[in-house]
């Protein structure tokens, strides 16, 4: 009942910059939370970034300095602002998102398809 469109993912050289963003659309009365998790090929998903309702953020510490989470309430999507990029950051990178249904006040948790970031001269 909750969908994600994830864009923004492809090749970039070390050092460069991308932006992924998340878009949630259904039937959604409240937003509790919005994340980016990432996993690399032989690796287990770890949380790259989120951010709560209430404005806080949290970051992996391999990315502290280098990535910015942020997030347009209105149109329910977050970003996320991937700055010196490094060939470490190679992964599969996908949106979560937790709320509470509309109509219903079910709790929601939902993830993208994934989006490819490879960083490599």
């Amino acid at each position: 009942q909750v969908q994600l469109v994830e864009s923004g993912g492809g090749l970039v050289q070390p050092g460069g910059s991308l932006r992924l963003s998340c878009k949630a659309s259904g039937s959604i009365f409240h937003i509790v939370a919005m994340g980016w998790y990432r996993q690399a090929p032989g690796k287990q998903r770890e949380l790259v970034a989120t951010t709560n309702a209430g404005g806080g953020r949290d970051y992996a510490d391999s990315v502290k300095g280098r990535f910015n989470i942020f997030k347009d309430n209105a149109k329910n999507t977050v970003h996320l602002q991937m700055n010196s990029l490094k060939p470490e950051d190679t992964a599969v990178y996908s949106c979560n998102v937790r709320g509470y249904l509309d109509g219903t006040r079910s709790v929601f948790d939902s993830w993208g398809q994934g989006t490819q970031v490879l960083v490599s001269s």
